[in-house]
């Protein structure tokens, strides 16, 4: 999935770094600026769909931003970021249509989450405004159609008085050229009641009758039946109008409405007859494909999951589909404001209201209450309805049920607090046994010792294990900005190396290392980043556990160059499918089944991407995986 553009404002660098990092690495396009005069320049130029901004900084506020983004594209979503001192100006940027409030320390499951709710709700909106238009496109030029026909019987009218200059349409009456553009069929008949000239429509469709008898077309009268229009024309002078049936060149049957015209000589007799017919069954087509067509859209209208009703500039609803009048009842011909916001006047922020006064789309999210007094958090959008001159006659009011998304943004985050809470605790006491561990080692001898070697390596092995477990579960449930210092990179392959060297002969592992002679210093967050390859490494360990007889292998190989020192991890393990290295890096995936949390790769490339780095993989069912870590000796500022 392609995600939208977002335009990112916060005067702290090191924010805007990170959430820059971590939002293009799930995909977006990020334009970072330090304050509100940088974004509203860059903004007017590409008017970004998503706007994330700090709520305070220095001179220009977020909710001034808020508000003059809202001025310039309505459409366009801004989430709020706020201290959790700041919540009455996060509830004021919800007054002025900002879409959602995140609290720092950000969390960047609740921004991804957010985000995604925006683009959602970008998507729908778009969505229904192309079917919208589509309609109301199909129904128009139907319409049009429709009452192109009912010109074209009009038309045959203008003729009822055409009398005159006799001579000068008699020398071209063999051509009808005047007529060829007309979807009617023309023809010219003689006082021999003899078809004389016919147009290019009335050939196509009935055939070139020229020559033939003026009743010879008609399917409705016998061969020999001479009271056909143009007879009585001839006859009685008079514009004669009547319906019959033709029969057209592939054989069927058409009714027309027919229409003759004498044309008169000097003498004030019936020279010729000019005798138009126009195709009823044409009419009668359009008619039923208008049918067809407001009956598909009421179908939509009625169907749709949206809750939708039509309303005019006093807010009076002229129509709403039936989930609207199931959920909150029929209010068509009241207020809206009245029966379904139980107010005496229109709502402050009303989205219609807007509409209405600039004929633009607006958004709005309320609480309103349905029928079973439940209170329902929706999602408001609201679009003009416009007649033939352009002029705003009505809107539409679209709302959308989202009780269910916020009752889960609470949920997600009490289970955030609730990690939080719970891996600090348990971390105190992993602590404490660290200590003890410490204190029992203290207080014995060397041949003590001895005794409990085997226990005591196999309880510091565990305390590691649960220790590992507990810092992912803080790191994701509450990121923590990085300590950064240049490191000399070899003594941190070193000290990588011997953490798990003996972690790896505890499971008959060999871990090799492969180290370049001389690879320099680089600028990280030393502990964090160790904890993340070491999730790498642990795992390699973890697939290449060997037998009693023959031992397994991991090897970790370091080299850099200017730019970047890489950290590739290999083991000669089971390898993984196509399906689980897709997987790999989502959160709560593990391949170890019940052993495994489904949090150290999700944090591991968290970090890694943290850092401005990046993680590959190749690997191959029963032939082993390759992990390369590609670390920048300097994160950059773009990055």
């Amino acid at each position: 999935m392609t995600h939208l553009p977002i335009l990112l404002v916060d005067d702290e660098e090191g924010i805007r770094t990170v959430l820059s990092i971590s939002l293009m690495d799930i995909g977006y396009p990020v334009d970072a600026v330090p304050d509100v005069e940088s974004a509203l320049k860059i903004f007017k130029d590409k008017r970004h769909p998503i706007v994330v901004t700090d709520i305070k900084m220095p001179g220009q506020s977020g909710i001034e931003l808020l508000c003059k983004v809202k001025s310039f594209a309505p459409e366009t979503e801004v989430i709020m970021i706020s201290g959790h001192g700041d919540m009455d100006l996060a509830v004021q940027s919800l007054k002025h249509d900002a879409f959602d409030f995140i609290t720092k320390p950000i969390n960047g499951e609740m921004l991804s989450f957010a985000l995604q709710r925006a683009e959602e709700r970008i998507f729908m909106r778009r969505e229904l405004d192309a079917h919208t238009r589509n309609l109301e496109e199909l129904v128009e030029k139907k319409s049009a159609e429709l009452v192109e026909i009912e010109r074209r019987v009009a038309t045959s009218q203008i003729f009822d008085g055409l009398t005159s200059n006799l001579d000068a349409f008699t020398s071209n009456f063999d051509s009808l050229s005047m007529f060829n553009q007309m979807p009617l069929f023309v023809s010219i008949h003689n006082r021999d009641m003899k078809v004389v000239s016919v147009n290019e429509h009335y050939k196509a469709r009935l055939g070139d009758l020229t020559g033939k008898q003026s009743w010879s077309m008609y399917d409705d009268l016998k061969e020999t039946d001479r009271d056909c229009p143009v007879s009585r024309t001839l006859t009685d002078g008079a514009v004669d109008r009547v319906n019959h049936v033709v029969l057209c060149k592939n054989g069927n049957r058409h009714p027309v409405l027919v229409n003759t015209v004498p044309i008169l000589s000097g003498d004030n007799g019936v020279e010729m007859v000019l005798e138009i017919m126009v195709d009823l069954n044409e009419a009668d087509q359009l008619r039923e494909e208008l049918r067809t067509t407001q009956h598909r859209y009421q179908q939509l209208f009625d169907q749709s999951p949206c809750y939708i009703s039509v309303q005019d500039k006093d807010f009076l609803v002229h129509s709403s589909n039936a989930q609207y009048k199931k959920s909150f009842g029929d209010f068509e011909g009241s207020p809206c404001f009245e029966k379904l916001m139980h107010r005496k006047s229109p709502c402050r922020d009303c989205p219609l209201k807007k509409t209405f006064d600039d004929g633009e789309t607006h958004q709005l999210e309320t609480v309103v209450t349905n029928c079973k007094g439940e209170s329902v958090n929706i999602l408001i959008w609201s679009a003009p309805i416009r007649d033939a001159g352009g002029n705003i006659t009505q809107a539409i009011e679209m709302m959308t049920d989202i009780t269910q998304i916020r009752r889960l943004q609470d949920r997600l985050t009490s289970l955030g607090l609730l990690l939080g809470s719970t891996a600090h605790g348990i971390k105190g006491l992993l602590t404490g046994i660290d200590g003890a561990i410490y204190r029992l080692g203290s207080g014995l001898e060397k041949k003590d010792l001895d005794k409990i070697e085997d226990g005591y390596t196999d309880l510091q092995f565990l305390t590691d294990r649960v220790k590992k477990t507990v810092l992912d579960i803080l790191y994701y449930a509450k990121k923590r900005d990085l300590n950064w210092k240049v490191v000399d990179a070899g003594r941190f392959t070193t000290d990588l190396y011997t953490a798990f060297v003996v972690k790896g002969q505890m499971k008959n592992v060999i871990l090799d290392l492969d180290m370049a002679a001389s690879l320099g210093s680089f600028k990280v967050d030393g502990s964090i980043l160790a904890s993340a390859l070491g999730n790498i490494i642990e795992n390699g360990i973890d697939a290449s556990s060997g037998s009693e007889s023959e031992a397994g292998r991991v090897t970790l190989k370091v080299y850099g160059d200017q730019g970047q020192i890489a950290f590739q991890i290999s083991d000669e393990g089971v390898g993984m499918d196509r399906e689980t290295q897709e997987k790999l890096f989502t959160l709560f995936f593990s391949s170890k089944g019940s052993s495994g949390t489904g949090l150290g790769l999700f944090v591991a490339n968290e970090i890694v991407g943290q850092h401005g780095g990046s993680i590959s993989v190749e690997s191959e069912l029963g032939k082993g995986s390759t992990f390369t870590v590609c670390i920048p000796r300097e994160l950059s500022v773009g990055v």
